[in-house]
């Protein structure tokens, strides 16, 4: 058989399957509370666990405080150790300083004695001004003043006395050195 088409269409009905009045059944209102009392349960073991995941955050962030704090009081107490170093090294160098300062100071005051004596004439002794004698002394290799002096018997000041114009620095060998006359 063949369907019949109208070109009036009949209007649908539903039926209301949840309403009480046309069912007799409970079973859609106890889906609902159960429905209710799982979402209420849910909310509740939502809490709980935020609670717990707070209290665990807390616990982690009171570690992390307790690490920092005793952080900074190792690094407090290297900078004091390290103040007491400073200061100490500080006082060394100081009177390193203060050491080498007198040092300089002494040296200074010999230079200037030395200075003082390589400047003065030599002074005439008892027996009148040391002359030029007749005798000469070559230079020999590795000769210095006092070297000259010491194998001629005659001081130091007494042939720069008849040598004015030698270079005692610059001695070279086969240069002639006057000796002073003997008395």
């Amino acid at each position: 058989m063949r369907p019949v088409l109208s070109l009036h269409p009949q209007p649908k009905i539903y039926m209301d399957n949840i309403s009480r009045e046309n069912n007799s059944s409970f079973l859609p209102m106890a889906g609902v509370i159960v429905g209710a009392i799982a979402l209420l349960i849910g909310g509740i073991a939502l809490a709980k666990a935020s609670k717990a995941a707070t209290e665990e955050t807390v616990t982690a962030q009171a570690a992390q405080l307790t690490e920092v704090a005793t952080q900074a009081r190792d690094a407090a107490a290297k900078a004091d150790r390290t103040a007491a170093t400073t200061a100490a090294l500080d006082q060394g160098v100081r009177a390193t300083f203060e050491g080498y300062a007198k040092i300089i100071e002494d040296l200074r005051t010999n230079i200037k004695t030395l200075q003082d004596a390589a400047v003065k004439k030599p002074v005439a002794g008892p027996a009148g001004p040391v002359v030029a004698g007749k005798d000469e002394y070559v230079v020999k290799a590795n000769d210095v003043g006092s070297s000259i002096a010491k194998a001629t018997g005659f001081n130091i000041a007494q042939l720069e006395a008849v040598n004015p114009g030698i270079n005692w620095t610059k001695l070279r060998v086969g240069q002639k050195i006057k000796l002073p006359a003997k008395k």
